[in-house]
């Protein structure tokens, strides 16, 4: 390529015209970033927070409105002597500064006491444990009921009359009796220690004494002789008592002495020596 053809394609108004159009996107995206993010974030301006606290909900929603405030209501409590929908916290708080647009949460009272699960208290723990979860948990708990059974063990809670079971919702202006035990059982309760399924040994050792006690009988085999010379024999049943012991011969255990032989005589010595 000749240098004037490079020259006559470098000054060429198709190439600048493109460049002119890519300068001019440039500075309309630096302007619309730059008064954009000013309308987006309300740059330089600003409002204060009125007190809505004790207001309805309604008046307080109006009077975020009027000064470009929102409202959102995050959670819910119950106080006896202010009326429900009544504004009991707010945040952020009244007459700090801050954006339009900007979002006030606030805690309303609720129409009615809340309403919450029963602990697993109940046949589960002691009276002392059981006092302590209810009212960590808010609950309110009048005197208790003593029944019979095990010394302060839980069996039941009551609440205006009804057994409560574990899980029940109950609300917590209800005052709640607990059924515990007095250390005492009911006569008319039969407690079983011992399975009945077991060996009764003191049953058997009464039987064994109950039975006479007897000797025992010994058979003993008699022989009788016939005129005919020929002898039988039959067994007759006597007690221990009757019969008389027999006489064995005693058996000596020594050896017999054995007498001495007679001394062997001497031979005559022979006639001439």
């Amino acid at each position: 390529m000749t240098a004037k053809r490079f020259f006559s394609k470098l000054f060429s108004p198709y190439i600048w015209l493109n460049l002119l159009a890519m300068g001019i996107i440039v500075v309309l995206l630096c302007l619309g970033l730059k008064y954009g993010l000013d309308l987006y974030t309300h740059h330089g301006q600003t409002v204060e927070v009125p007190t809505i606290i004790h207001k309805s909900y309604n008046d307080a929603e109006d009077m975020l409105d009027k000064v470009h405030l929102n409202i959102v209501v995050s959670d819910t409590d119950y106080v006896k002597t202010l009326p429900p929908d009544c504004i009991l916290e707010q945040s952020p708080l009244e007459g700090e500064i801050v954006k339009p647009g900007r979002i006030v949460y606030v805690k309303i009272n609720a129409p009615h006491t809340p309403r919450r699960p029963l602990p697993d208290v109940i046949d589960n723990c002691s009276m002392r444990d059981a006092q302590s979860k209810l009212l960590a948990l808010g609950f309110q708990l009048a005197d208790p009921e003593y029944i019979p059974g095990e010394r302060e063990w839980v069996y039941g809670i009551k609440c205006q009359g009804r057994q409560l079971a574990s899980g029940d919702r109950v609300s917590i202006e209800d005052q709640l009796v607990m059924q515990v035990g007095d250390g005492r059982r009911d006569m008319n309760q039969v407690v079983s220690y011992v399975d009945s399924r077991t060996y009764d040994f003191g049953e058997e050792e009464e039987e064994e004494e109950e039975k006479p006690k007897t000797r025992p009988h010994y058979k003993r085999q008699t022989e009788t002789v016939s005129d005919n010379g020929n002898s039988s024999s039959e067994p007759s049943s006597v007690s221990a008592a009757s019969a008389k012991p027999l006489d064995i011969p005693t058996v000596s255990t020594t050896s017999p002495s054995v007498p001495s032989a007679p001394p062997v005589p001497k031979a005559p010595k022979p006639v001439g020596e």
